[in-house]
């Protein structure tokens, strides 16, 4: 029982974490991973190498590329060879975004500082 309990407390802090994330950021957390590996690539990128990249399913990818893409941070293109397959990079706006996420204008729970050191 102590295991069932303490997940839920790891659970609320990240609940909790992730509501202030939002709210800082008008981002999910989901959102933000797709942002930063989208950052870190060094040109545009499939949809499926996101998904790897972030460990999320294919489909949650899907659905995080197409807000991304309505809050105007990200934009696809069609590949050159293959105009079956989609592109995608940020935007300037995205660009500025990313440079912005610091975890210095969010309390971090105290359950979870200890993975911020």
């Amino acid at each position: 029982m102590k295991t069932i309990y303490a997940m839920c407390d790891v659970f609320k802090a990240m609940r909790n974490f992730e509501k202030t994330f939002e709210k800082t950021y008008q981002i999910t957390l989901n959102e933000a991973m797709i942002l930063c590996a989208l950052k870190e690539a060094s040109e545009k990128v499939t949809a499926t190498h996101l998904s790897k990249q972030t460990e999320l399913s294919p489909s949650h990818t899907s659905k995080m590329l197409r807000i991304l893409e309505e809050k105007g941070l990200i934009v696809r293109s069609l590949g050159s060879k293959d105009r079956r397959q989609m592109y995608f990079q940020l935007t300037p706006t995205g660009n500025q975004r990313v440079t912005e996420l610091t975890f210095d204008k969010i309390k971090i729970p105290k359950l979870l500082r200890p993975l911020f050191k």
